[in-house]
């Protein structure tokens, strides 16, 4: 499959006035057309710092290395013009809060025809019908363009947004934890038309949640990301019927199972690595029951260890060494 997307060693630190934040750090991932990728992992992994960098929209006191490769060309080296036709014109991106995403002194209409006239332009009467169809796409009637956001309900204005996410047609949606606030009933709703959106226009998907049960239901890929790094990525099958990290292990063993008998669910001792202070070697081995020496000092590479599974862990990456 052709690449869209190629982030290559992307490191990210952020400087504060006592000390400096590692949110990213050596990150490596591609995304292909048409592909849907899910990167999961705990709050503070660097999970949005990723996907803003795609966008080149760190701040400018951020301290960035390595590269990002949209359709083979730098993001970072990208001209003013070029990011403004990037930035919701060919990757779009759906903020977790549905809430503050919309602006509220202005229509639902408003709001998409103002990515329409920025993406595309046209004359006023095809924007609107456009604006119309689009609501209509994700389930709201037309009529209801001449509201505004505070009329919606949380799930409704979810759908606003993802409407003015496709407004453009992007080849590449960013979806950053966008059912966290909504109830249960919703999110399946939600995460049904994505599915469908996805699949009918055939752009590619990056999920970026905490919730294995929506990376299984949506995505091809999972990539597995713990202070700020992928640990584990591959198949969505093979990765959550056999996974290898130690993390990934821990994450799957946290969540109760609806079949087969009953269990005590694991959890993994210990808290998140502190992006202020990252351990020396493998990020986790603090964390790790299955610690080696190795570990503490040394820190591993992204092995491939079967066909489109690939994982960073001594305790596999030394049975692929030559």
């Amino acid at each position: 499959m052709e690449t869209l997307l190629s982030i290559k060693e992307l490191g990210v630190v952020y400087h504060t006035e006592r000390s400096k934040v590692y949110a990213v750090n050596g990150l490596s991932l591609e995304i292909a057309k048409g592909e849907s990728l899910g990167l999961v992992g705990e709050t503070g992994a660097g999970k949005t710092t990723t996907a803003l960098a795609a966008l080149n929209l760190l701040p400018k006191s951020a301290e960035r290395s390595g590269d990002i490769l949209y359709e083979g060309k730098s993001v970072f080296h990208m001209r003013e013009r070029e990011l403004l036709k990037l930035r919701g014109g060919e990757i779009a991106m759906i903020f977790q809060n549905p809430l503050t995403a919309l602006n509220p002194v202005f229509t639902v209409g408003e709001q998409i025809e103002m990515v329409l006239r920025a993406h595309g332009g046209g004359k006023n009467r095809q924007i609107r019908e456009r604006a119309g169809e689009l609501l209509e796409t994700v389930g709201i009637p037309r009529y209801r363009l001449k509201d505004y956001p505070g009329q919606f309900s949380g799930g409704m204005r979810q759908r606003v947004g993802i409407a003015a996410a496709l407004a453009s047609s992007p080849k590449l949606l960013i979806a950053d934890e966008p059912t966290t606030a909504l109830d249960v009933t919703i999110q399946a709703q939600i995460l049904e038309l994505m599915k469908e959106l996805q699949l009918r226009s055939n752009m590619s998907l990056l999920m970026i949640t905490h919730n294995l049960g929506i990376i299984s239901e949506l995505c091809q890929h999972v990539a597995v990301m713990y202070a700020g790094t992928i640990i584990e990525y591959g198949e969505v099958a093979k990765v959550f019927k056999n996974p290898l990290h130690p993390y990934t292990i821990g994450l799957l063993g946290a969540l109760p199972k609806l079949d087969g008998p009953r269990s005590r669910l694991t959890a993994i001792p210990g808290r998140i690595a502190d992006p202020q202070n990252l351990p020396p070697g493998c990020p986790f081995h603090p964390r790790c029951e299955r610690c080696q020496e190795e570990c503490q000092s040394k820190t591993p590479g992204l092995a491939a260890i079967e066909e489109k599974h690939f994982v960073s862990c001594h305790l596999y990456t030394k049975e692929v060494r030559p």
